[in-house]
């Protein structure tokens, strides 16, 4: 299984297990998470402002790669651009998913645009996609 994961901080394969489910072992997945440029508001997003947003992508991409590599997950990452969807249209045209995953903070704790709902992604690109929320760090 081939799963694309979206998220906003980094995660390791507890988080990741426990969004796939029982059925779905990281370990015999194919993952790739993309960590778009989110801003923390929409005056950064409009002004342009993605410096900060693009080193915290950066980080996310990093540690999630490093956390998912140590428990033996096969993993790639990449930054993304700060619309989570076209990260995930961007993503799509070279990784073939069986499955999207979106790992997002707790209502109320979303960054600008993060608020991405899964049916609506699901019936862009056909494909199921599951919205978890991201363990407290």
């Amino acid at each position: 299984m081939k799963v694309l994961v979206l998220t906003a901080e980094p995660f390791g394969a507890d988080a990741l297990r426990g969004a796939l489910g029982t059925k779905v072992d990281p370990a015999e997945t194919e993952v790739m998470v993309i960590a778009p440029a989110l801003q923390e508001s929409p005056l950064k997003f409009w002004f342009s402002d993605a410096d900060d947003a693009i080193a915290k992508a950066d980080e996310v991409r990093r540690e999630t790669l490093e956390r998912l590599s140590d428990d033996g997950v096969p993993a790639s990452a990449n930054t993304g651009e700060s619309d989570p969807i076209i990260a995930i249209e961007d993503s799509l045209r070279t990784f073939k998913a069986d499955r999207i995953l979106l790992f997002t903070h707790r209502e109320g704790d979303e960054r600008y645009r993060e608020e991405l709902d899964p049916s609506e992604v699901e019936s862009r690109y056909g494909i199921p996609t599951d919205r978890a929320t991201l363990p407290a760090s």
